[in-house]
């Protein structure tokens, strides 16, 4: 049976993959599909927006409950529920006019619903590995699974869209999800032990106010929200920066991010370990945001394909090693019972940027097409200033270097 396999991470790590893949196909046609729909730049970033509004209300309370009942039900669960969004999207993608972009809000929505169990994923990884392996952990896992799922789900993407029609990379999409969900439910185990101290009950507010009034975990989530605005603009401006201002086609766009998605990959699938283990969290933070602020520069200067091919090199590099030293400390920090709540309010916080994100970015693009990464790397600036001046501070008792992190008493804030 499923749940007396020993759970592990390259078992956990396929699931996710595989559902990133759907989530790669999606993303890079939406805001084409959308404006093809007749949406306007607000309207594009609305609907964008709207699959990280739901993550903003049910990351928290997905979290709980995996704390509460166990990961493996959620995840089952929320692959299912991916699967059914994917199907609304290609049937939103043969439709016109309102009725299309209804029909995508709809999709999009339950996609979101769906898509809040990364942080249920990142509490997997946190049952599973010691403190010193959360960064790596979190790395191979999400990072890797994102980073390998914006390789394939772009190209499956932009060869069902070129070889099947517009309809086809949702339907694709959702047979992946399908597949996702039957594997899962035979192979993934439940990470959380039988013996683990109850989660304590509260509203998903006062999780809120818990989680960000620990002076550690507030700022972390500070600046995971601030990463995420940038990585939110970057992934809803792409598109149209490259194929409508640059003048790339779309099987170009579909290959530079999946060579973005390659170089992400690589580095949070093997060299976050390594790194990690050598230089500690807290300098990689810093490193990222200092190094994002540079790739938000030259992107939009790019006048060459070689151009466009440096900066995007840049930008994976430095947002492949955002992410999981940001996860890996708050998991390290958090008691064991506030895995699942912990993580669930850093996912709804970057709900939060990507909600913002996306209108801020095609209003801005409206603007001047460059705008909006230009706003980013000051975003970025801002975040590495305040990782600068607070994080060695306030995690002074955290050993990042030479192994990872140490973990805290369960009774430390």
């Amino acid at each position: 049976m499923a749940s007396m396999r020993k759970p592990t991470l390259f078992v956990l790590f396929l699931i996710v993959f595989v559902d990133l893949v759907g989530f790669g196909i999606v993303l890079p046609l939406l805001p084409l599909y959308s404006e093809k729909l007749g949406a306007s730049g607000l309207m594009i970033g609305c609907i964008v927006a709207s699959y990280n509004l739901m993550q903003f209300f049910c990351a928290p309370w997905l979290g709980k409950l995996s704390d509460r009942i166990g990961r493996r039900p959620i995840i089952l669960l929320s692959t299912a529920g991916s699967a059914i969004s994917y199907a609304l999207f290609g049937y939103a993608s043969g439709l016109s006019g309102t009725q299309g972009l209804v029909m995508l809000l709809v999709s999009r929505v339950l996609a979101g619903i769906c898509g809040a169990n990364l942080s249920v994923a990142s509490a997997y990884v946190a049952d599973i590995t010691p403190p010193e392996k959360r960064s790596s952990g979190v790395g191979m896992v999400i990072g890797m699974g994102f980073g390998l799922g914006f390789i394939f789900g772009p190209l499956i993407g932009g060869l069902s869209n070129h070889f099947l029609g517009e309809a086809a990379p949702g339907w694709v999409a959702a047979s992946i999800c399908l597949f996702n969900f039957i594997a899962a439910f035979f192979i993934l185990a439940e990470s959380r032990s039988k013996d683990a101290k109850p989660p304590v009950k509260r509203s998903q507010w006062a999780q809120w106010a818990h989680t960000l009034k620990q002076p550690k975990l507030g700022i972390l989530v500070l600046l995971v929200f601030l990463a995420t605005i940038c990585f939110a603009c970057f992934e809803t401006t792409l598109p149209l920066l490259l194929v409508k201002h640059m003048g790339f086609e779309e099987t170009q766009l579909y290959y530079l991010m999946a060579y973005s998605g390659f170089i992400a990959a690589m580095v949070q699938g093997g060299a976050i370990r390594k790194l990690v283990h050598r230089y500690g969290e807290k300098p990689l933070i810093l490193a990222s945001f200092f190094g994002l602020t540079a790739s938000f520069v030259l992107i939009p200067l790019g006048s060459s394909l070689g151009a466009v091919l440096g900066s995007l090199a840049i930008y994976a590099f430095f947002s492949g090693i955002n992410r999981p030293p940001l996860t890996g400390l708050i998991s390290i920090i958090s008691p064991d019972n506030e895995q699942g709540a912990n993580l669930g309010v850093s996912q709804s916080a970057s709900a939060i940027g990507r909600i913002i994100g996306p209108p801020l970015a095609t209003s801005l693009y409206v603007i001047q097409a460059p705008m909006p990464y230009w706003v980013c790397a000051g975003i970025a600036l801002v975040a590495g200033l305040i990782a600068m001046v607070f994080l060695t501070r306030l995690l002074a008792d955290v050993q990042g270097g030479k192994g990872g992190g140490a973990a805290p008493s369960p009774k430390e804030p």
